[in-house]
């Protein structure tokens, strides 16, 4: 499929401001803690407090005397059969043993692990419930890490005999024989910390049960509403009609928001338990225990390599902490981190594994790049590190190895067993790396490499990455066109913070032919369209914009027939402008007073094939030895999306995105102890980039490229300069660096961590 939609009234590519921020700035959003229902009860959780254990029993009898509180829910109120999460995302029966329950029994597997929950009156009622609550548990010893996963003494899941859950495997090429004939190998271990994707405001939930009608309504669904209607409707005996999941504004999403955790579950649960309302908001502790984790890798991986740094080869083993269960998307990450770790470089023979492990965690998904930010800061310190062994400049080793634009489309490392087959979709990284070097201004500042400043040593790095997006199978719109001559558009998509409407509005406008205030966005509830897959994969844009393009089409081809018998001409002739219609013989009526009643039309764009936005990110830090310090000085990236539809959208994305990494790789770390607590379970000690941390971002998004794949022409996008920072954060501390031989191999390269390398270099 080529890109040839009609530009029309050429708001595609316009920097609109966000439709949505008016709304926001008045204090006039909706988000799920603004929503109550008349006669609302309040529900609580109560978690296991330790990390390992078998669930004798659970006495809640003190917690009902309590006046207030209304039900005590256990698993023994579920009956024989516990409901477990599913997998959405790569079900392979191999993954089934791992599937969590909605509520804990026979066995504990992490500190946080729903076992209860209470609903009274107020929230507070229900808080003091859960001091009355008497769990008793048999502890076991706990596992925290591979080491103790591997040996194999202490079980997650008995009945499995392992607690490993499954083997991915990347392959391409011949490794074995690559290896052989290398003139250059290095081998080295490397470690991604766990952390996780903190999105504005915690998780909650709002659900009612009309039990007239037998209809259940849930607020506060996001990212894929229609995939968790139907695990609902599963679990609970309705049908899919039966539950309408309404979405809510959120504030931001990045892969962890929207995945179907028990509470999903348990909330709409207690509602049709007692016939009234029931709403539960999570606080931020809740959350950093419960909500999905994420990132934490070990890998020990080998490149190999020409004299004059042509990589030939990748080959080693990855294992991913994936904590104590296999929730919906939970596989997503350790498989991407092998499939995706070769980025946009061409090299020919790949052998990855990735393990996963499981521990008593909490459960690990997908966060903003998963897999992809872990494979990046892997492959992007190889290639340094060779480069260095090699004596070959950096910057030259990647441009002798990216792929280049007569090698588009270029297939990447097949994954099995969920056999994954993917390619670049279109591109040139070679014009991007070389525009990326020119507006950092390179040439310049790498003069600074190492250099003592006022008291700080400077490094700079560069690095290129590519990002997977537009995930199938399809999408669905819908279209109306209404009788004051508006149109409203139905999206399946949701918004997750990536301003839906705006965008989608700009792509209708112009599919429509007419101005953007004609044009209102509705999107995310499963009342909107037939089917839909949500936001996810860098998907909404691709998926959602493509299907509101067909759907226009087929909208307007409705309205030409409708009008055409008036116009006296085929419907082929009739010529649409506006409100209005006109025939081959001049004449022109109001569609909307020859139709006379509202006129819809809906449709799915489908597509399986990945786009592949790509592009580098440079960066320039100042290190102080005496500290560990890392302060960022600049960032500048440059990325492909093949073509924009709002460039000031797309660019707080890239900003977003950059800050995320600086996070993972400069703060961010979800620390357990070896009995399983979590001991950065607030935002004292579990750290954030803010506002003032690093003000010197910039992005330039070109439209080099268009994806073949889709009639938008556009990549996914939303992900991107997420994906290289580690790695490149990484290099650049071991350039400024280099006369104390530090080279970073673990993350975050927080403050004691690059003060304990400097101090290890110096005794070595």
């Amino acid at each position: 499929m080529t890109s040839g939609m009609k530009r029309g009234n050429a708001l595609i590519g316009q920097p609109i401001e966000r439709v949505e921020d008016l709304r926001f700035l008045r204090g006039r959003g909706t988000f799920v803690a603004d929503v109550n229902r008349e006669g609302q009860l309040h529900a609580v959780i109560y978690r296991s407090p330790v990390a390992h254990g078998l669930l004798r029993s659970v006495d809640a009898q003190a917690a009902l005397n309590l006046p207030g509180v209304h039900a005590v829910i256990t698993a023994q109120d579920f009956g024989a059969d516990v409901p477990v999460i599913p997998l959405r995302l790569q079900p392979l029966p191999e993954l089934v043993p791992f599937r969590q329950p909605m509520l804990a029994h026979d066995k504990v597997r992490y500190v946080g692990e729903p076992i209860a929950i209470i609903v009274a009156d107020t929230a507070a009622i229900a808080e003091d419930a859960l001091d009355l609550i008497d769990a008793d548990i048999d502890a076991l010893p706990p596992i925290t890490d591979r080491a103790g996963a591997e040996l194999g003494d202490v079980l997650l899941f008995d009945e499995h005999g392992s607690n490993s859950a499954i083997e991915w495997n990347a392959v391409r090429g011949d490794a074995e024989a690559a290896f052989a004939s290398a003139d250059y190998t290095r081998r080295e271990t490397f470690k991604v910390q766990r952390h996780a994707a903190l999105f504005m405001e915690p998780r909650g939930f709002v659900a009612e049960w009309n039990a007239n009608e037998e209809k259940l309504t849930v607020w506060g669904v996001a990212k894929v509403a229609f995939a968790n209607r139907t695990i609902l409707a599963d679990t609970m005996a309705l049908s899919e009609n039966q539950i309408d999941m309404v979405e809510v504004d959120v504030g931001g999403g990045f892969g962890s928001r929207g995945e179907f955790y028990p509470e999903d579950f348990l909330i709409p649960f207690a509602a049709r338990h007692l016939n009234r309302p029931v709403k539960w908001i999570e606080d931020r502790r809740e959350h950093l225990l419960a909500a999905n984790h994420a990132r934490e890798l070990e890998c020990d991986v080998e490149i190999a390599a020409t004299k004059d740094g042509k990589i030939i080869g990748l080959r080693g083993q990855s294992w991913a902490n994936i904590g104590a269960y296999v929730r919906t998307n939970g596989s997503i990450a350790p498989r991407n981190a092998a499939q995706f770790m070769s980025g946009a470089y061409a090299i020919e023979n790949i052998q990855l594994t990735t393990t996963s492990i499981t521990t008593n965690k909490t459960p690990t998904g997908t966060y903003r790049g998963p897999g992809r930010f872990e494979g990046d800061f892997v492959r992007e310190r190889l290639i340094d590190l060779a480069a260095k062994d090699l004596g070959i400049d950096p910057v030259e080793m990647r441009r002798r190895n990216l792929v280049s634009s007569d090698q588009m489309p270029y297939p990447l490392a097949t994954m099995t067993p969920f056999e994954s087959v993917t390619e670049l979709d279109s591109g040139d990284n070679h014009a991007l790396f070389d525009q990326c070097l020119a507006e950092f201004d390179w040439s310049e500042k790498v003069k600074l490499q190492g250099k003592l400043i006022d008291g700080r040593y400077h490094g700079v790095s560069i690095g290129c990455f590519i990002e997977g997006g537009a995930a199938g199978p399809s999408e669905n719109a819908r279209i109306v066109l209404e009788l004051d001559g508006s149109y409203t558009v139905y999206l399946g998509s949701a918004a997750v913070g990536q301003g839906i409407q705006t965008i989608m509005a700009q792509i209708a406008g112009d599919a429509l032919e007419v101005p953007f205030d004609r044009v209102r966005v509705l999107h995310g509830s499963t009342s909107h369209v037939k089917s839909g897959f949500g936001s996810f994969h860098s998907r909404s844009t691709v998926m959602g914009g493509s299907a509101i393009v067909l759907t226009a089409e087929a909208l307007k081809d409705k309205i030409r027939d409708a009008v055409a018998p008036t116009l006296g001409c085929t419907p082929t002739e009739v010529t649409l402008d506006g409100g209005n219609a006109s025939g081959p013989s001049g004449g022109v009526v109001s569609i909307m007073e020859v139709i006379g009643e509202p006129i819809e039309a809906e449709a799915a764009f489908l597509n399986k094939k990945y786009t592949y936005a790509y592009g580098s990110v440079a960066a320039h830090v100042a290190v102080d030895p005496k500290t560990g310090q890392v302060d960022v000085l600049e960032i500048g990236s440059t990325k492909d999306v093949g073509r924009m539809i709002n460039p000031l959208t797309l660019n707080g994305q890239s900003v977003g995105s950059i800050v995320q990494g600086l996070g993972g790789a400069l703060l961010e770390h979800l620390v357990y102890d070896k009995e399983g607590q979590l001991l950065t379970g607030t935002l004292a000690d579990y750290l954030l980039p803010t506002a003032g941390d690093f003000p010197n971002i910039h992005s330039t998004v070109v439209e080099l490229k268009p994806s073949p794949l889709n009639p938008l022409g556009a990549k996914g996008a939303g992900e991107g300069e997420i994906i290289p920072i580690g790695g490149i954060i990484a290099n650049a501390v071991a350039a400024a660096l280099v006369d104390f031989n530090v080279e970073p191999l673990e993350l975050p390269l927080s403050p004691p961590n690059v003060w304990r390398l400097i101090e290890t270099a110096q005794k070595t």
